[in-house]
């Protein structure tokens, strides 16, 4: 099944929709959330993304970052994605949004009006293998180290938003 996206301008106008991997081969700015969720030991919850992917396949990202479809909100979007790949629902709130673009190489770009939610979850996952290998809970502190000592097991958006995330925290 073709995945459409929606694409914005900067004032997160809509200009029409594209097949997804098109938008990503043109780097055409597009609708966009990410989820960061964390457990009680205020510890984030990293996936590693399935190896069948088309872009970025094992690398580590944050718990949940997709495309909301045309006629969907941001935040309607990021609870469908949350339980379609973790297997969970859970309470979210958006935290704020910015335009980044990113190369994930092989000729594909994220260009993304991204809308940051984060939310609490400390129970068991039902991972949908098509998506997610695996998740792991970590703390700023090791993810910091993590990044610096092997930023290439870790998603280009990723490593962009988590700086925004800091900023902003």
């Amino acid at each position: 099944m073709e995945e459409y996206v929606v694409l914005v301008n900067s004032e997160d106008k809509v200009l029409g929709l594209m097949e997804k991997q098109q938008a990503h081969i043109n780097g055409l700015l597009h609708r966009a959330f990410s989820v960061f969720l964390f457990n009680n030991q205020g510890e984030m919850l990293l996936q590693k993304r399935a190896s069948e992917k088309y872009h970025s396949p094992n690398q580590w990202t944050n718990a949940v970052c997709s495309h909301p479809r045309d006629g969907e909100t941001y935040l309607e979007g990021a609870k469908r994605r949350v339980n379609e790949e973790l297997g969970i629902e859970t309470e979210l709130s958006e935290k704020f949004n910015f335009i980044y673009k990113a190369d994930v190489g092989g000729g594909l770009w994220e260009h993304e009006l991204d809308h940051v939610f984060t939310g609490t979850y400390d129970d068991k996952f039902s991972l949908n293998q098509n998506e997610v290998e695996e998740v792991r809970y970590i703390s700023m502190a090791d993810l910091d180290r993590e990044i610096s000592e092997h930023p290439e097991y870790f998603t280009e958006w990723f490593k962009i938003i988590l700086e925004e995330y800091k900023h902003h925290f």
